[in-house]
């Protein structure tokens, strides 16, 4: 490791431009894309914004930390999947979940009520073909300004990249899991 100095004088200038709500996208392969989202929401709600959070793998009973959380605290979350498709019983159902789920959410994002709107997972129903990418661009572009939408997911199509504001890709470099060691309640649920 090599030791820095700090910086003395501040590193960049303030921008100049109008606020107004973004589109961010974590992913990558390595983990923590729906942990930073899930600190976004945390970040807002703490601020008084009203959030809502949409996961398009899970199942709409599911009860991982991040639910029991949220719902102490008063931020909705909604399963809207059948589980991830190696555990699907029904391709085509988990399919037409993931359409009826994207009803919801883009009625959220354009219905202005929501300060953020975070999509979970939602690069796997598009990647898979269950959502039309048209939809899903011409809502991010049509919301309301003020109107913020965090999307998480491996392998997220270009098309959301370049009109996303900010994207951060999480790079694997090491994952216990690649050494055997089963997932961690309350690390990876």
């Amino acid at each position: 490791m090599q030791i820095e100095t700090p910086p003395s004088a501040k590193p960049y200038e303030k921008p100049e431009g109008e606020r107004r709500g973004l589109v961010i996208v974590n992913t990558g392969d390595g983990k923590g894309k729906s942990t930073a989202a899930f600190g976004l929401a945390l970040r807002a709600h703490g601020r008084g914004k009203a959030v809502k959070i949409y996961q398009f793998m899970k199942v709409p009973t599911a009860r991982f930390g991040e639910h029991r959380m949220f719902e102490q605290i008063g931020i909705p979350i909604e399963g809207l999947g059948d589980g991830f498709s190696w555990k699907s019983q029904d391709l085509e159902h988990s399919a037409q979940l993931a359409r009826d789920g994207w009803q919801k959410a883009r009625a959220s994002i354009l219905g202005g009520e929501f300060f953020l709107v975070v999509l979970d997972e939602l690069t796997y129903p598009l990647i898979y073909g269950w959502l039309p990418l048209d939809d899903v661009l011409a809502t991010l572009q049509q919301r309301p300004k003020e109107v913020h939408v965090a999307i998480t997911g491996r392998r997220c199509p270009p098309e959301i990249i370049a009109l996303a504001d900010t994207v951060t890709e999480m790079t694997k470099i090491k994952h216990a899991f690649n050494a055997g060691v089963p997932a961690q309640r309350g690390i990876e649920d």
